[in-house]
């Protein structure tokens, strides 16, 4: 019996002395150099009297060591639980109770105040740090660099992925080998990587987009990546040359845009630009193919499923759009109320279906009955329409759908509205409550740089282009809009600091 995860995206490349990983410090780690520390951390994991399905929960900084943890669990038949960085103890103390993880790997830093929470919890700790250094290193250092790989099923549960938890409890989607190895072998194809591209990797690995969609992906062609260890516009610039491709959450793009060493000379020789994580403003797809000649290509994934949809890479990558389902999967676009499917062109919830939609959450199978139908298909939370030509165009979160006075708004149609106004860079659209109305719009605007909005001229201006059950109540300007690790807005953040505003 195999292990598809790992045979087809680590095992498939044993022996090779070619180039994986590119390090700042100009490094290299082989194909081969990497997979033995894989094996050495999976002979380490598993002294440890860990056994194929139990959880691994990691909170560690980025590193070439800290990947090969993720592989090393695999090949060990291995639940990975990758966590964000940022999380305090508080909530590190959920995920390892709910995921009932049988190790704990941290930074050094950290261990102090984990210890008495994974002792607790009948968890083992150990540690690994940026520079990959740490207790599990020392022990992976006396253990052998090869190692026989624990045999798994397609269906075997590969790793858990806690949703952002905005709104009650973190929820861990279940991820099968078969939903990451589909995704990435899709992805391979329809992007077009091949064994020759170099990937600029400077986002974080403890979420799906920097771990699953472009590790995986790159692993799947046999290629290789400039493996650093966050966005750094000095770094990105000094290493582009070097890379045929670059994966990144819109912020990227925007600072690049704002750095006068990124030219179109510096872009000329790069395959290929992806956005995703967050929606990329239209401006910011013009101001981006002006600078370079090149049409950046966004694409709609989320913790549940990966990928979903994604423009093309021959043919019209469309502005504020996430272009088109990918091969595999089914979308539709459905009724929040009754589920029936409606007709191109109507807003409604988005559904997908494929080899890519993940098992169910861990230990809720109410959350897991609510969300995935019985036919397989997944109800997404997100909020969209396809339009005459097939483009799929996310609208917004089913949670932020504001209803005022029985009419049903969509925050995207105004937003791009107030995105358009002289001097505001960013907009986001909220509703709050209202006495007469239920719910109300207020409209958050960030302003350009060096400039002032004119709030009075942009609700004029909003008056002649909306409806006027759409205006906003309220204009409210910010430095900045909260956004979590992945740039997404966070509106609930915005929700509770405006949300007594027109309390009675």
């Amino acid at each position: 019996m195999a292990n598809p995860l790992y045979d087809t995206l680590f095992g498939a490349h044993a022996g090779a002395t070619t180039p994986f990983l590119h390090l700042p410090d100009g490094s290299v780690w082989t194909h081969q150099d990497f997979l033995e520390t894989t094996a050495r951390f999976a002979h380490a994991i598993t002294d440890l009297g860990l056994k194929p399905g139990d959880r691994v929960a990691a909170q560690i900084e980025k590193s070439p060591q800290a990947l090969a943890l993720y592989a090393a669990c695999a090949q060990a038949g291995l639940v990975f639980l990758p966590l964000n960085t940022g999380y305090t103890v508080d909530e590190l103390t959920y995920f390892i109770d709910n995921s009932g993880a049988a190790l704990v790997v941290c930074d050094l830093a950290k261990k102090e105040g984990l210890t008495p929470v994974a002792t607790n919890l009948n968890a083992q700790i150990e540690t690994l740090g940026a520079d990959g250094q740490g207790s599990l290193p020392d022990m992976a250092a006396k253990a052998s660099g090869s190692f026989d790989t624990v045999p798994r099923s397609a269906d075997d549960l590969a790793a858990f992925l806690y949703t952002s938890g905005t709104t009650g409890r973190s929820k861990g989607a279940m991820l099968t080998q078969a939903n990451l190895l589909s995704n990435a072998e899709t992805l391979v194809e329809e992007w077009r990587f091949t064994e020759d591209d170099v990937l600029l990797h400077a986002l974080p690995i403890f979420h799906t987009h920097g771990l699953f969609v472009a590790t995986n992906t790159v692993l799947a062609a046999g290629g290789s990546m400039i493996f650093l260890p966050k966005f750094d516009a000095d770094q990105v610039i000094d290493w582009l040359p070097k890379a045929t491709s670059m994966m990144g959450v819109p912020t990227f793009y925007t600072r690049l845009l704002d750095d006068a060493r990124f030219t179109q000379d510096l872009a000329a020789h790069m395959r290929l630009f992806i956005s995703g994580s967050a929606p990329l403003l239209a401006e910011t797809h013009v101001q981006f193919e002006g600078r370079t000649g090149h049409r950046i290509l966004e694409r709609y994934g989320m913790t549940e499923t990966n990928m979903n949809t994604s423009n093309p890479y021959e043919g019209e990558r469309r502005a504020g759009t996430v272009g088109f389902p990918l091969p595999g999967v089914e979308l539709k676009i459905t009724d929040p109320a009754d589920g029936h499917t409606l007709a191109d062109g109507e807003v409604g919830q988005i559904e997908v279906r494929g080899a890519n939609v993940f098992k169910g959450y861990w230990q809720m199978p109410e959350k897991t009955a609510a969300e995935l139908r019985e036919d397989g298909f997944f109800i997404t939370g997100d909020l969209g329409k396809v339009d005459e030509d097939g483009y799929v165009h996310i609208v917004g979160r089913n949670k932020d759908l504001i209803i005022s006075g029985g009419y049903n708004i969509y925050p995207k149609e105004i937003e791009l509205v107030l995105d358009e106004q002289p001097g505001v860079l960013e907009s986001a659209v909220i509703g709050v409550p209202h006495p007469d109305f239920g719910e109300t719009v207020v409209g958050v605007l960030v302003p350009a740089a060096g400039q002032t909005p004119d709030t009075d001229a942009i609700m004029e201006a909003v008056k002649a282009s909306l409806a006027r059950f759409k205006h906003p109540r309220k204009l409210v300007v910010l430095d900045a809009l909260p956004r979590n690790t992945m740039g997404k807005v966070q509106k609930n953040i915005l929700r509770d600091q405006y949300g007594g505003m027109f309390a009675e």
